[in-house]
């Protein structure tokens, strides 16, 4: 390399640097040794130089986006044991992991089930492969949340604060039955699940079903009109199965795996028991809508009057 051809490179590495173009930075060099020694004409050598620009943006816009979601490590769909929550589709749940038939549309996704059923996982999971995709996430615990909030209303920015959740295409809360039945806690909650109303998903998990949704907000009327916004547009997963941590506490003692398909290659078979509940729970989550303006419906869940009405697809909530 000449002089001349030292001060032109110097030049480039400058200009792209003010460009702002790392991609091309980073590749340039070596695509101009490759485009000179095989003739590539002008617009081959621009175009492959527009590629590598296009996946270092990708790359970087991936990680900021996973460090900014907050998700736990290690919680992926691989990783989701669907043989242990057999009444919770796969096919469905990759269907949900492909994001724009729903975020889109601004609809909710609802896990319920005790502890140690895998909601969490799933929840995570689903907002890695959303990442992935080039969705916004945010994954928090509702009581941090609602922590944060409560500091913003307390210093006139609650506007504000929930405004900033809105750059995220789904925001997931995690364990919402945790919330302690405070004015002040479950009025900034409300007005939280107001503003992204058909406007921006959110994915909730919670150990109570809606009936249990009294011990939450502090009264009636807030709790019927959170619900009502929630399951508008909804798809609801119910996730009754044996506590998968406490499962694999016991298996650990007795020598056997948590996870079916090890104990099947062990030559372990699941009990008669478990196989039959399996069954029994196999078809609670095909319910997915409650119409809005039927509060009715809502009302045969537990939160009003029992027998005011029947939940469509036989939910069990």
């Amino acid at each position: 390399m000449n002089a001349t051809d030292k001060i032109d490179a110097a030049r480039i590495e400058l200009l792209l640097g003010e460009l702002r173009l790392p991609g091309i930075k980073l590749i340039w060099t070596a695509l101009a040794e490759t485009a000179d020694k095989e003739g590539w004409p002008a617009a081959r050598f621009l175009a492959a130089l527009a590629e590598q620009e296009m996946v270092e943006r990708s790359r970087r816009r991936f990680e900021r986006h996973l460090e900014e979601a907050r998700l736990p490590p290690g919680k992926t769909l691989d990783a989701f044991d669907f043989d242990a929550v057999p009444m919770i589709s796969k096919a469905q749940v990759q269907a949900l992991a492909a994001g724009d038939a729903w975020l889109e549309k601004g609809a909710n996704l609802l896990c319920f089930g005790p502890p140690g059923g895998g909601k969490s996982h799933l929840a995570a999971a689903l907002g890695m492969a959303l990442i992935e995709k080039g969705w916004r996430v945010l994954f928090t615990r509702t009581t941090d949340l609602v922590q944060k909030l409560q500091i913003a209303r307390r210093d006139l920015v609650l506007e504000a604060a929930i405004a900033k959740l809105d750059k995220y295409h789904l925001l997931i809360l995690d364990d919402l039955a945790y919330v302690t039945k405070d004015q002040a806690e479950t009025s900034v909650l409300f007005e939280l699940i107001s503003a992204r109303y058909e406007r921006r998903s959110m994915l909730i998990t919670a150990n109570q079903p809606f009936g249990e949704w009294g011990k939450i907000f502090p009264d009636q009327a807030m709790t019927l009109a959170a619900i009502d916004r929630l399951v508008h547009h909804a798809t609801i997963l119910e996730m009754n199965v044996d506590s998968y941590r406490r499962k694999a506490a016991v298996d650990a003692r007795s020598g056997t795996s948590a996870n079916p398909r090890d104990n099947q290659a062990r030559g372990h078979r699941p009990d008669r028991n478990t196989r039959a509940h399996s069954s029994t729970n196999h078809e609670s989550h095909r319910c997915r809508i409650w119409r809005r303006g039927q509060p009715r419906r809502i009302a045969a869940c537990g939160v009003g009057q029992p027998g005011d009405g029947e939940h469509t697809g036989g939910c069990a909530l």
